[in-house]
């Protein structure tokens, strides 16, 4: 088996980059993590997670029976790519615009690491996890049994992180994403003449009316030490510069924290709409979906994330409870089983944001993670068998 260098994992990485898939279709995606996996002759079961997921596992040469897991995310998303680089996207519409491409690399890179040198004791669960982007693919490992089939005490995560400089980390206490809702409300009246609205019943003033009311629940309801995002990000009307639409479409997000002012901006929202429709003599009808509930790291499981960063040479810095994100994250699913953290890698201050056409994972990252995971599993599992002995 060959040495893990920064150029194999940068040959891994660009050719994930190259093909990418998204939540569920990520058949090439394992198929490849598999390869890998199989030439540094590690053992792991397919199939999981809806069909693509993997999870391999390494022992350690000193015995014990701890387990940890390490969690990657594997898929891409419906984002047409923008870069000029030799390894874009070579799928119309599909690019990894998130780094988990690099995500998948680092974890390849640590499980065949560990794999050659396995200096530690107890077992080293590698997660290879699907439809981390919307589809709750986490939620599918979880409910499929992974904590059941792979026992383990903790499972931890990392996501890079644009604006933060290669070799700066940033670990959370315990908030670090924010929990994430989805709606989509139509709204349906009586469509006209553009001319003559008062023989309609019209569905874009009301919709264009509830866009801003709904602004109110976060602005004048949501107590100031809270958090809460509640984004319109869809309008969809109408096809004629001289009709009046018969409906109107409205599709957005809802994020916070605390699951109490959860609930409480979800029947909110409805009472809203509920007010708005019967104003204006509407027909409403509301798909709302709770997707992801926030990401919570246990204290003590980050304190010791913290401390095995601050000892890697590469990293310089490390960010104590920065602000949480609102973007969400399904490795929550996971930490509502066990206990664990998440962390942040700096993937340099001028990086494009996650989620843009001009992303691109920075390859100097990758064997910081590669770093990290490794010093993690080595000082967890030791420091478990010394506590057990």
């Amino acid at each position: 088996m060959t040495t893990t260098t920064p150029a194999l994992l940068r040959e891994w990485r660009h050719a994930f980059h190259r093909q990418p898939e998204t939540a569920f279709e990520e058949h090439r995606t394992s198929a490849r993590i598999v390869e890998i996996l199989e030439d540094a002759g590690i053992d792991k079961v397919t199939g999981l997670g809806g069909g693509t997921g993997v999870v391999a596992w390494v022992d350690g040469r000193h015995g014990g029976e701890r387990a940890i897991g390490l969690r990657a995310d594997i898929d891409a998303l419906d984002v047409r790519e923008a870069n000029d680089v030799a390894h874009a996207s070579t799928t119309p519409g599909k690019m990894h615009a998130c780094g988990h491409d690099g995500h998948t690399t680092m974890l390849l890179g640590a499980a065949r690491t560990l794999a050659q040198a396995p200096d530690f004791a107890g077992r080293v669960y590698f997660i290879f996890q699907p439809a981390e982007e919307n589809e709750g693919g986490g939620r599918v490992m979880v409910e499929e049994g992974l904590f059941e089939r792979f026992p383990m005490e903790a499972v931890y995560g990392v996501h890079n992180w644009p604006g933060m400089a290669v070799g700066e980390a940033a670990v959370h206490d315990t908030a670090v994403m924010a929990a994430f809702d989805v709606f989509r409300v139509t709204l349906t009246g009586h469509g006209c003449h553009a001319a003559m609205p008062y023989l309609g019943k019209d569905v874009v003033l009301a919709a264009c009316q509830l866009v801003n009311q709904l602004q109110g629940i976060v602005s004048r309801e949501t107590p100031a030490h809270q958090t809460a995002v509640m984004s319109v990000t869809q309008f969809h009307a109408g096809d004629a510069y001289n009709v009046m639409p018969e409906t109107v479409e409205l599709c957005g997000t809802v994020r916070c924290f605390d699951p109490e002012l959860r609930d409480h901006l979800e029947t909110r929202f409805r009472q809203a709409i509920a007010a708005m429709a019967t104003f204006h003599g509407l027909e409403a009808d509301i798909d709302y979906q709770s997707r992801y509930p926030a990401t919570f790291n246990t204290p003590a499981h980050a304190a010791r994330c913290a401390e095995v960063l601050e000892a890697l040479p590469d990293i310089h810095r490390v960010h104590r409870n920065l602000p949480p994100s609102m973007a969400s994250e399904d490795f929550a699913f996971m930490l509502q089983q066990r206990p664990g953290a998440y962390i942040w890698l700096g993937n340099g201050e001028d990086s494009a944001a996650l989620h843009n056409p001009h992303y691109d994972f920075n390859d100097a990252l990758a064997p910081i993670g590669v770093a990290y995971w490794t010093a993690l599993a080595r000082t967890l599992l030791d420091e478990c068998e010394r506590d057990k002995r």
